[in-house]
């Protein structure tokens, strides 16, 4: 079955197909830091290259001003900020990307960065590039599973006087949070929303991703790898989220 009979977007088509190809995306057995075994594995430090790191600066813009066209309550950013490491160069390259799409909209937005330790010399503080206080900001994260870095994120960017009015990620796993004892291998079984769900409730913060988990299962099926459509599916079925 060739992909050309998929109904995602293009733009998700020819970003997910970018991570197959450049082995992003990767498949077999792997231990997630909440002691899930994971039947596929997505490394955004990957995109090192001029073409890779072209790709997925084009998802990303195309997302956001999908996003922006949904959401039309939401605000236009005034800082596309990337938290520190894997963010930094995801939303320099996807601002970039956005002014050539449409320069005059978005040529006045900025982009800024955390530091890990907060800087005692020279300029000083915690952010590099833009200030965000009085900013509406729009961060940019490779993937989200437990939602810990993106808590943190929310409460940097709000020390700094900055609103955060949504956030992009390259890939929803789609999974629910982690249980208190699957460090232990123990799956309680219980019902739990997503970590972008869970933002989005608790903080009122939109959200979106360039690609699912289940983008990525269609894009499987098309290409006819019914084994790991199996297991995909499987890994789904047994962590999908409530939201």
């Amino acid at each position: 079955m060739a992909t050309s009979s998929l109904t995602i977007p293009a733009y998700k088509t020819a970003f997910l197909e970018s991570c197959l190809s450049a082995n992003v995306l990767t498949f077999g057995t792997y231990t997630l830091k909440s002691g899930r075994q994971s039947p596929y594995f997505f490394n955004a430090g990957s995109f090192h290259s001029a073409p890779l790191l072209s790709a997925i600066a084009q998802a990303y813009a195309h997302t956001i001003v999908s996003f922006l066209t949904a959401n039309p309550s939401v605000p236009k950013p005034d800082v596309i900020f990337g938290p520190a490491y894997k963010g930094i160069p995801l939303a320099c390259a996807t601002l970039l990307e956005l002014h050539r799409l449409d320069p005059e909209t978005w040529a006045n937005v900025s982009y800024s960065f955390d530091r890990k330790e907060v800087k005692d010399h020279g300029e000083g503080g915690s952010i590099v590039g833009a200030p965000l206080k009085g900013k509406n900001v729009l961060v940019i994260d490779d993937v989200i599973t437990a939602g810990t870095a993106m808590r943190d994120t929310l409460v940097k960017v709000a020390r700094e006087g900055g609103t955060v009015v949504g956030f992009a990620v390259a890939l929803d796993r789609e999974e629910k949070m982690p249980g208190p004892k699957e460090k232990e291998g123990i799956d309680d079984g219980e019902a739990r929303g997503s970590a972008m769900g869970q933002i989005r409730g608790e903080f009122g913060v939109r959200t979106a991703s360039i690609a699912t988990l289940g983008d990525l299962i269609e894009l499987l099926r098309g290409k006819g790898s019914e084994e790991d459509v199996k297991r995909m599916e499987a890994y789904r079925a047994r962590y999908k989220a409530s939201d």
